[in-house]
């Protein structure tokens, strides 16, 4: 069994950042898919990045691609998401997700893919 837990939301303005932080613990690997999905009030969960197992390979959705990066520390058992250039459409709630489940995929991008989740971090962009 996997925990993870997110830090590093908050109220931000337009135009402005925050890095988000995943920590896991338990049954760590540096061998999990990584991902971070985010959820706005009356909205479906969306995928947001993802990142491979060896932190060699990434992917973004569109709506975030060119502000926000994610990356990860394999010593640490963490995974970042730097987010940029924020935007009001850019509130929700974020979630890291994790899984060692096989995957012939490098990098995973559908909530059904992942086992693990965070509870997530709130974030606010408003002025």
């Amino acid at each position: 069994q996997v925990q993870l837990v997110e830090v590093g939301g908050g109220l931000v303005q337009p135009g402005g950042s925050l890095r988000l932080s995943c920590a896991a613990s338990g049954r760590t690997r540096s061998n999990y898919y990584m991902g971070w999905f985010r959820q706005a009030p009356g909205k479906e969960r969306e995928f947001v990045a993802a990142i491979s197992r060896t932190g060699t390979i990434t992917y973004y959705a569109d709506s975030v691609k060119g502000r926000f990066t994610i990356s990860r520390d394999n010593g640490k058992n963490t995974v970042y998401l730097q987010v940029n250039s924020l935007k009001p459409e850019d509130t929700a709630v974020y979630r890291c997700a994790a899984t060692d489940r096989l995957n012939s995929r490098v990098v995973l991008t559908t909530w059904e893919e992942y086992d693990y989740w965070g509870q997530g971090t709130q974030v606010t962009v408003s002025s």
